[in-house]
C-alpha cells in the first residue's frame, strides 16, 4: 500500500506518493498567485489553493500509476496561520486567505499590546502579539465583510487554517476539524488545557461557533469524496509544515532541532512534554499531538530566508535562476563587508518588529551581484544563529545541538557551512529532503498502522553530509556583532 502527501505551501502546491517504507515514488507540483492589494497585504486566492491542491493530487496518482483506491491513507501539511473563513452551506470563501506574511492587523496588534493583553496571551497560547498569527487576520475579516459577525454567530460561517479548509473540501463538508499543531498557531487555543480559549475568542471577537474541532496529529479525518479520485481514501495525517518538518526530520527526543529554509526559516527545538515559557521572544508551540498527548517546542520564525533569493532574482534580476547565488558568493570580495537585514515584511524572531524594514550596510563603489548574493545568503546564517542563542538561553536542553536542516536553500554547500560557521555547530543535512511531506506521510501511515512507532522511525533517519563549524570563533563573534549592529539600525 502507498501513502499520499499533500503539502500546500505558500508558492505552490505539492502531492508526493510514498511507498510503505517511506521512499518517494512521485512527485507533482503547482504553483498559484500571489495578490498583493497594499504594501504590507499578502494574499491567496481559496479556490486557487483548492484547484492547484486537488490537481496535484491526481496528477501524482497518475504519475505514479496507480489509482485511488491503492492509497491507504492521506496525510496533509500546510502553510501555517494563513486564514480563511467560509460559507458552511456552500463551501464559498467570504474573502481572499490571508496569508502568514500579511501585516495588515499590526496597529490592532500594537493597541492590544498597549491595553496590556500580550502577557495573558502568551501564557495561554505561548504566542506574542503579532499579526503572523490567525486571530487578528479572522477578526479583521469578520470586522470588513458586511454581516459576516452575525453570520458567524448563528454558526454560519466557518473558520480554518488551510488544513482544515482542504479537509472540509476532500471531505465535501463532512469534517470541519484540525490537528494541535495548527490549532497552536492561531493565538485562541489554550496549548496547556488543549482546547480553545472562550477568553481569547472574546478578546479578538471571533466567535467559537465558527471553530473546528482539534484532533490528533495521526488521527481520522474522515474519507475524501469518491468522485476526487476515484475511491474513498482515509485521512490520517496532519501538521503544519513546521512541526511536519520535525517529525519528517525524526526530532522526537527533547534537545534536538531542525530548521527549514523555504520561503521563510523555522527553527523548531523540542522540549518534550513541558511547555517551555520564552524569556527571548520564542514562541512556544505543539511539535506534534499523539494519543491525546501534546509534545512542546520552542520555535523561533524567520520571514526571509529562500524569498532573500527570489528578491536577488525576480527584483533586482542580479540572477535568473536560485542556484546561480552558491558560484556568485564564492567570488564575493573578501574585502567587502555587506550586510543584508531581509526585513522586507518585518523582522521577526527574537525581535517581532513587523513595521521594520530592510536595509543594506558597508556598500561600497565596487560592491556588486557577487557581493549582493554573498550577504543575501549571510543573512539566513546569522538570524539563525539569532534564533539557537535564544533557545539557549530558554532553555538548558538545548546545548551545543546538532542542527538537521531541510528546504530549498539546504541544497546550498555554500550557505549551510556558513550557518555551520555562525552557529558554531554541526549542521546535519539529510538523505531524505522531503521532509515536510514525509512528516505528513509519516504521520498519516501511523494511524493507518502502516508505520512503526517514534522511536523506530527515527533509527531510519539517514545522513547525507555534516557541515562542521571551520571558522575561527573570534571571527564568528566579529562577524556576527557587524550584523547586530546593523539589525539595531534597522529597529
Amino acid at each position: 500500500m502507498t501513502i499520499l502527501a499533500i503539502d500546500q505551501g505558500t508558492t505552490s502546491s505539492r502531492a508526493i506518493v510514498f511507498s510503505a517504507d517511506l521512499s518517494v515514488l512521485a512527485v507533482a507540483q503547482q504553483e498559484f498567485p500571489q495578490h498583493f492589494p497594499a504594501s504590507g497585504w499578502v494574499e491567496h486566492d481559496p479556490a486557487d489553493i483548492w484547484s492547484s491542491t486537488a490537481a496535484v493530487t491526481r496528477a501524482v496518482i497518475e504519475k505514479a500509476g496507480l489509482r485511488g483506491a491503492d492509497l491507504a491513507a492521506i496525510g496533509i501539511t500546510n502553510q501555517r496561520e494563513t486564514t480563511v473563513i467560509w460559507d458552511r452551506a456552500t463551501g464559498q470563501p467570504i474573502h481572499n486567505a490571508i496569508v502568514w506574511q500579511d501585516r495588515r492587523t499590526a496597529d490592532l496588534c500594537a493597541a492590544l499590546k498597549a491595553q496590556g493583553h500580550e502577557p495573558a496571551v502568551a501564557a495561554t497560547t505561548g504566542l506574542l502579539l503579532d499579526p503572523y498569527f490567525s486571530a487578528t487576520k479572522a477578526a479583521w475579516m469578520l470586522d470588513q465583510v458586511e454581516g459576516a459577525h452575525a453570520r458567524a454567530e448563528a454558526g454560519e460561517l466557518a473558520f480554518g487554517t488551510i488544513d482544515s479548509f482542504l479537509i472540509w473540501h476532500l471531505t465535501g463538508g463532512e469534517v470541519h476539524a484540525t490537528d494541535a499543531t495548527n490549532a497552536a498557531r492561531t493565538m485562541l487555543y489554550d496549548i496547556h488545557r488543549g482546547c480553545w480559549s472562550p477568553e481569547l475568542c472574546d478578546l479578538f471577537r471571533v466567535p467559537m461557533a465558527m471553530l473546528p474541532e482539534v484532533r490528533d496529529s495521526a488521527g481520522d479525518y474522515g474519507t475524501t469524496r469518491p468522485d476526487l479520485f476515484g475511491a474513498a481514501i482515509p485521512i490520517r495525517g496532519v501538521a503544519g509544515d513546521q512541526q511536519s518538518a520535525a517529525v519528517g526530520q525524526a526530532c522526537f527526543r527533547p534537545g534536538m532541532v531542525k530548521s527549514t529554509y523555504g520561503t521563510g526559516c523555522f527553527a523548531l527545538l523540542n522540549t518534550g512534554e513541558r511547555a517551555v515559557q520564552s524569556q527571548n521572544r520564542l514562541l512556544t508551540t505543539i511539535a506534534y499531538q499523539l494519543n491525546g498527548r501534546p509534545t512542546y517546542a520552542l520555535e523561533g520564525s524567520i520571514f526571509i530566508a529562500g524569498a532573500v533569493v527570489q528578491w536577488l532574482r525576480d527584483g533586482l534580476g542580479l540572477i535568473r535562476e536560485a542556484s546561480e547565488t552558491q558560484a556568485l558568493a564564492e567570488s564575493a570580495d573578501p574585502a567587502q563587508a555587506l550586510v543584508l537585514v531581509p526585513a522586507f515584511t518585518g523582522l521577526g524572531a527574537p525581535y517581532w518588529r513587523p513595521e521594520s524594514r530592510g536595509a543594506i550596510f558597508g556598500l561600497t563603489r565596487n560592491s556588486g551581484p557577487a557581493e549582493f548574493a554573498r550577504a543575501a545568503l549571510e543573512s539566513v546564517g546569522h538570524q539563525t544563529r539569532d534564533l539557537l542563542d535564544a533557545m539557549r538561553a530558554d532553555w538548558s536542553g538545548a546545548g551545543d545541538t546538532v542542527l538537521r536542516v531541510d528546504g530549498g536553500m539546504a541544497c546550498s554547500d555554500w550557505t549551510m557551512q556558513f550557518l555551520a560557521d555562525m552557529i558554531g555547530a554541526p549542521v546535519d543535512r539529510p538523505r531524505v529532503t522531503e521532509t515536510t511531506a514525509l512528516g505528513a506521510a509519516y504521520l498519516a501511515g501511523l494511524a493507518a498502522g502502516l508505520c512503526p512507532d517514534p522511536e523506530q522511525f527515527g533509527q531510519q533517519w539517514t545522513l547525507e553530509r555534516r557541515f562542521q563549524p571551520r571558522m575561527p570563533a573570534d571571527e564568528r563573534e566579529s562577524r556576527h556583532a557587524r550584523w547586530q549592529r546593523a539589525v539595531a539600525a534597522t529597529l
